[in-house]
C-alpha cells in the first residue's frame, strides 16, 4: 500500500493547464509530457510555506541547492561535479538551444538520433548550425517495438557531413521512443565522439523515471574524460511532475565550455524563480518515497497499456519504455486514411502527439503520454479501439 493516491481523477480544465486546453470538454489529453497526478505533499507544503512570506523576489542562486545536486549527481548518476559547474536554467527547452549555440562555429554541425523530442530537430537552426540527424534501428517482435543506435549509420552520417560535426545530442532516456541506454552502448557512442572530437549534450531529464525493471546510466558517468566533453541536463520537472515551476540544471565539468555556456545562458535572462528552487529543493530531499511509489504505478500503466494493445488492437506495435511514461505507437497498419493523431483525437476524442513532428521515422506513429490514473487510461484505450473496431 501507498499513502499516494495516483487513481485520484483531478479536474485540471479550469486551471489554464496547456495539457487540457482543448474546447471539447470530453477530449481526453494524453499528449503533452506533464502527469495527472497530483504533486508529492512535501513540495506542496514547501511551496505554501514559502508564499507565507509577502515578498516573491529575485533569486539567482541557492548553494544549498548546488551542494544536494552534487551529492545526488554522484549518489544516484555516478557524475563526479562540484558546486560551481553547475549552471542554473528555467527549462531544459533553453538548455539545449544554449547547448546549440555554445558549441561550434555557426554552419558547423549538430547530430542527433531520430526520431527525437521536436526541439532537438530546431535548436541547431536556430544557432546557424546544420542538423545531421541519424535514424535509430527499429524492430518488431509480438507486437513490442525496440529502438538500438545504429552505429554503421552514425559513422556514416559523420563521414559524408556537408558541414563538419562538433555537437551530437543524445536524449537518454529517449523521448519518444523509451529507451534507457545501456552502459555499453553508450560506451561504443563515447569512443565515437572521442574519435571524432564531438562535445555530447546528454538531455537527462528523464533519467529518474525508469520503469521498475528499466536501469539509467548518465553519459557523463562513463570516465572522466567523457565527462569533460559533457553537457548534462537534468530537472525535477518530469520526475516529480512540476515542469510549472521552471527549474533545470546543467553539469559542465569544461571550464572553456562552462564559460561559454553561462554567458549565453545569463544573456538570455535564463534564470530561475524561487519557486522552481523552493519546489526542487523539496523534491531532492523530501520526495523520494513519493517518486518511488510513482515509478511502480507508471510500471503497472506501462504494462497495462502493453496487455490491452496487443489483446485489442493488434494492428498496432509499440514500445515497451524502459524510462519515461510515453508510449511509441505504430500506427501505419490501422488501414485508415492521413493522420492517425487526428484520426483518435476527431473520432476518439483522445488527443495524442502527432509522430511526424518527432522527424524522420515518425511519419505514421503517435505518441501517448501513460502518466495518469489508470482508469482514466482505459477509458481513452476503449474509445480508441471502438473508434478502430467502427472506421469503415
Amino acid at each position: 500500500m501507498t499513502p499516494f493516491d495516483f487513481d485520484a481523477l483531478i479536474e485540471r480544465r479550469q486551471t489554464h493547464s496547456t495539457k487540457w486546453s482543448h474546447p471539447d470538454p470530453d477530449m481526453i489529453p494524453m499528449w503533452i509530457a506533464d502527469m495527472d497526478f497530483a504533486v508529492a505533499p512535501a513540495i506542496q507544503a514547501a511551496l505554501r510555506a514559502r508564499m507565507e512570506h509577502p515578498i516573491f523576489g529575485y533569486q539567482f542562486d541557492l548553494p544549498s541547492m548546488r551542494d544536494l545536486l552534487v551529492e545526488r549527481l554522484s549518489s544516484r548518476h555516478g557524475i563526479a561535479a562540484k558546486p560551481n559547474h553547475l549552471i542554473f536554467s528555467p527549462g531544459l527547452v533553453m538548455a539545449l538551444h544554449t547547448a546549440a549555440r555554445a558549441v561550434g562555429e555557426p554552419g558547423t554541425g549538430v547530430v542527433t538520433f531520430t526520431p527525437v523530442y521536436p526541439p532537438f530537430l530546431t535548436a541547431p537552426g536556430t544557432a546557424d548550425k546544420s542538423l545531421i540527424t541519424v535514424p535509430l534501428a527499429s524492430r518488431s517482435q509480438d507486437g513490442i517495438l525496440h529502438y538500438t543506435i545504429d552505429f554503421d549509420a552514425l559513422e556514416h552520417a559523420l563521414d559524408h557531413a556537408d558541414a563538419p560535426p562538433r555537437l551530437f545530442m543524445l536524449c537518454n532516456p529517449h523521448n519518444p521512443v523509451g529507451r534507457a541506454f545501456t552502459r555499453p552502448e553508450l560506451e561504443q557512442l563515447a569512443e565515437i565522439a572521442l574519435r571524432y572530437d564531438l562535445i555530447v549534450c546528454s538531455d537527462e531529464i528523464h533519467a529518474d523515471l525508469t520503469m521498475p525493471d528499466g536501469v539509467h546510466t548518465s553519459f557523463a558517468s562513463l570516465s572522466p574524460e567523457i565527462a569533460d566533453r559533457t553537457i548534462t541536463l537534468m530537472a525535477p520537472s518530469k520526475a516529480f511532475n512540476i515542469p510549472g515551476l521552471g527549474m533545470g540544471f546543467a553539469v559542465i565539468r569544461s571550464p572553456t565550455l562552462r564559460t561559454r555556456y553561462k554567458q549565453l545562458s545569463e544573456s538570455a535572462g535564463a534564470f530561475v524563480t524561487v519557486f522552481g528552487f523552493e519546489g526542487a529543493h523539496a523534491a531532492y530531499t523530501q520526495g523520494g518515497a513519493w517518486l518511488e511509489a510513482l515509478r511502480v504505478y507508471l510500471g503497472a500503466n506501462r504494462d497495462t497499456l502493453t496487455a490491452y494493445v496487443r489483446d485489442n488492437m493488434p494492428q498496432i506495435a509499440l514500445t515497451r519504455p524502459e524510462a519515461t511514461y510515453l508510449a511509441w505507437l505504430d500506427c501505419r497498419h490501422l488501414g485508415i486514411e492521413g493522420n492517425p493523431s487526428r484520426f483518435f483525437m476527431e473520432k476518439a476524442k483522445v488527443w495524442l502527439n502527432d509522430g511526424a513532428v518527432f522527424g524522420g521515422g515518425g511519419k505514421g506513429f503517435v505518441r501517448l503520454n501513460y502518466g495518469c490514473p489508470r482508469a482514466r487510461l482505459l477509458e481513452a484505450l476503449d474509445r480508441m479501439c471502438h473508434a478502430l473496431n467502427t472506421h469503415t
